[in-house]
């Protein structure tokens, strides 16, 4: 394997700012460099995982006896028409920003989610009334095996913050999406009006992981952690957002524990006051 840092601190590559010490972490400049490194992880058994920009990733404060592969540097962004392909590492807003730039309308929902290709497709990211399987047409991923296979977007299961991807080792490389044409000014100001949605309800100011739970069907999950009184609650340095109760921030010195037991904590809370079970979006790792 190509680009190896040995003891890598994962709090240090994580929006949430928490996790202790991986023991090994890669970082692939091509998509090659990253198929190499899976099947070499693959043959020698050892423990991975691929991750994109961290964003809705919890790392656990005892950190991670495996290869911890990053992605962020797997960018390119292509338009044929009006199909737009990106590779695994590119942020969602930048290529919600391509589109645009190329007047191709409906990625505006993805300006400003902080995640990547790779992980909006694998948990079917959304926003404002839009998410991943509205547009996307097909993903290249790579097995266990080193072996590279398209699959339609059909064949992916795509749900509410769901894809066959959690079930199976295939990992994606790239994305391929249909769009339509559009006005290049509409479909900009439109992105605007998402980052300034963002803004001004969500506390972009504090490491988080964005949302963190689905939400409940009949429900939003911030208003019931609100109504419950939870607004500013902490655990540690973990609290539940005095800005956006849907999220919760690390204030300085939160620990993967704290954000554990605070999401323990208000799904007891809620649980008891409501009768509405509220399941995390984010991933804990173990």
């Amino acid at each position: 394997m190509q680009n190896i840092v040995e003891d890598l601190l994962l709090k240090d590559h994580s929006t949430m700012r928490v996790g202790g010490i991986a023991k090994r972490a890669c970082f692939p400049d091509t998509v090659e460099d990253l198929c190499k490194a899976v099947w070499e992880c693959s043959m020698e058994n050892e423990k991975f995982i691929i991750v994109g920009n961290c964003s809705n990733i919890v790392f656990p404060d005892v950190g991670y006896n495996g290869t911890v592969i990053f992605t962020y540097k797997l960018k390119g962004i292509t338009v044929e028409g009006t199909r737009l392909t990106a590779l695994c590492g590119e942020k969602l807003t930048a290529v919600a920003k391509a589109a645009a730039d190329a007047s191709l309308s409906g990625l505006e929902f993805a300006y400003g989610i902080p995640g990547t290709v790779g992980g909006g497709v694998f948990m079917n990211a959304g926003a404002y009334g839009g998410e991943i399987k509205d547009c996307l047409s097909s993903v290249r991923v790579l097995d266990l095996n080193g072996e590279i296979s398209m699959l339609p977007a059909e064949s992916l299961e795509l749900g509410y913050r769901h894809s066959i991807l959690m079930e199976k080792d295939l990992f994606v490389l790239d994305a391929t999406f249909d769009l339509v044409r559009g006005d290049r000014e509409q479909i900009k100001s439109k992105n605007e009006e998402n980052m300034r949605k963002r803004s001004d309800k969500q506390p972009l100011d504090m490491p988080s992981c964005g949302s963190v739970f689905k939400r409940p069907e009949g429900h939003y999950a911030g208003a019931l952690i609100e109504q419950c009184g939870l607004k500013g609650f902490s655990i540690g340095g973990a609290q539940v957002s005095e800005k956006h109760a849907g999220f919760i921030v690390n204030t300085g010195d939160a620990t993967a524990a704290d954000i554990e037991n605070l999401i323990k904590h208000i799904q007891n809370t809620v649980f008891e006051n409501t009768g509405v079970t509220l399941t995390p979006e984010i991933r804990i790792l173990k």
